[in-house]
């Protein structure tokens, strides 16, 4: 099941990498390239929920087959997408459906994993699960920028052996398939989707339309109004099998797990994109370095990931998260303390410190979470836990960018005025600068002769010193992020789930 999927967390990350040798080639606007990136995580975040039923429903077994296929089947067509008018159309559409894939495999490839093992031995291997897969967001660009050097479309054609491999080693596993009989709440599946995908839409593309434009807040508030009258529905509805079951909110113990969730995936997936972006501009690395870069981030992320476990294992949930918390909002305050020194060896202790934190919430939260499942609907909290992260994700990377896009914009403004760019002029080409750099890592020196490109090239270095400042403001704000993780952590009772029969669960 870490087999299955590894290919859907290396593909949150891995095209970031890849950005401006897709924009050179497709032509695509820097806006386009943010759709192709964000298509998937849209698409990952309105169907987590739907995924999470349809392996409770149809069986676990059966739904990681059908999500793998989907995955890869689309992973094939992303890297056959053509040059000319259609390519970003092709690309977007493509990155959706493989967003769809991963949101039928995770689920249910956790279900597996949940009903493999037992409860003395699940805190641990829920830790592997999550600390392994959740490690390989930070695979991503690396593996992004060792095959861009031969062809960005590697990118996506990689996924090809890992689905073949991880589609044999299924079969070979004789999984069980246990199946609920019950019906799927079709009403409740489209309005979940349309409320999950509609505010996602209207938070991903704030930083273009901007926060005054009336289609930025139409987005999110109609898409919160559907979330809202899906609760309702929920609540209210006489089904007898609801899509989720609302009434697991009613334990505290899950709901702070779930809040703990939240605050941690606020930082956790957009730092990846921040952190990448930042090394190749500030820093001048390369792909490659800057997939190095990351990999501190990681360190500190499986160490702690693992400890993460054993207390779990042995003491609840309650202090791992704690410690998480608050070793995370100290680890990015640091962080963003020194990125304005421009050094990799500076940061590296603060880069591990920051991954150790995330690495001590993920296992613990997410484990304790799905051990909360009502009558062992592993597929459906998880779907909850799912939605939860990528929602928080797709929210992170929406309010983060835009920050760092309006203060980056406002720092250039001012530098290009300080050595004589025209007023007219300053804004126009500073927006223009912000919007090459935070979109896809374009740091090249400007060519040609004009005043104003002759002025660029002398600006450059201050420039990288702009934008490590702009991306202050957002480690920071991640790091308060995790603060009120920590003072949401604080809420949970504490202990060890119990089930309905009494039995002591992880």
């Amino acid at each position: 099941m870490m087999f299955a999927v590894a290919m859907t967390f290396i593909d949150q990350t891995i095209v970031s990498i890849a950005a401006p040798d897709i924009v050179s080639e497709l032509g695509l606007s820097t806006s386009g390239m943010q759709w192709v990136i964000n298509a998937y995580l849209l698409s990952l975040a309105a169907f987590f929920a739907l995924g999470g039923r349809l392996a409770d429903l149809w069986g676990p077994r059966r739904v990681v087959v059908a999500g793998t296929l989907v995955f890869v089947v689309s992973s094939v067509l992303c890297g056959c997408v053509p040059t000319g008018d259609h390519a970003l159309t092709w690309l977007v559409v493509f990155r959706a459906t493989q967003g769809l894939g991963a949101a039928l495999l995770f689920p249910a490839a956790l279900a597996v994993v949940v009903a493999v093992f037992p409860v003395e031995r699940r805190g641990r291997a829920l830790a592997l699960f999550f600390g392994l897969t959740g490690a390989l967001t930070a695979v991503g660009p690396l593996l992004g920028g060792w095959l861009t050097a031969w062809t960005w479309r590697a990118i996506f054609w990689v996924n090809v052996p890992v689905a073949i491999i991880a589609l044999i080693l299924t079969a070979l596993a004789h999984i069980s398939d246990r199946r609920r009989d019950e019906s799927l709440d079709v009403r409740g599946a489209l309005l979940i989707v349309a409320g999950m995908g509609l505010s996602v839409l209207g938070f991903q593309q704030a930083s273009a339309w901007g926060w005054d434009s009336a289609a930025t807040w139409l987005c999110i508030a109609g898409g919160l109004a559907l979330l809202a009258f899906f609760c309702h529905y929920e609540l209210r509805t006489t089904r007898r099998h609801p899509l989720i079951n609302l009434a697991v909110f009613r334990d505290r113990a899950f709901t702070v797990d779930t809040l703990v969730l939240f605050f941690a995936m606020l930082a956790f997936v957009p730092v990846f994109f921040f952190a990448s972006v930042y090394a190749q501009v500030s820093l001048s690395a390369s792909p490659n370095q800057a997939a190095l870069y990351l990999l501190y981030f990681f360190a500190g992320f499986a160490i702690a990931s693992q400890w993460g476990g054993r207390i779990l294992d042995k003491r609840g949930a309650r202090p791992a998260m704690r410690i998480g918390c608050a070793v995370g909002a100290v680890g990015f305050a640091l962080w963003a303390g020194k990125l304005t020194d421009l050094s990799m060896h500076d940061q590296w202790p603060y880069v591990a410190l920051a991954g150790a934190g995330i690495g001590f919430i993920l296992a613990p939260a997410s484990t304790d979470a799905v051990n909360r499942a009502i009558n062992a609907s592993y597929g459906e909290v998880t779907g909850i836990t799912q939605t939860v992260r990528n929602y928080a994700a797709s929210v992170g990377l929406a309010v983060f960018g835009t920050m760092l896009t309006h203060t980056m914009t406002d720092r250039v403004t001012e530098t290009l005025r300080t050595r004589g760019v025209p007023p007219d002029a300053e804004h126009s080409v500073a927006r223009d600068v912000t919007e090459a750099i935070t979109g896809n890592a374009d740091a090249r020196t400007p060519t040609g002769d004009g005043a104003t490109e002759t002025t660029m090239r002398g600006a450059m270095p201050a420039i990288r010193m702009d934008f490590a400042e702009a991306n202050q403001w957002v480690f920071y704000a991640m790091a308060v992020a995790l603060a009120v993780g920590y003072f949401c952590a604080l809420r949970h009772p504490g202990g060890r789930a119990v089930a309905a029969d009494g039995a002591e669960r992880g």
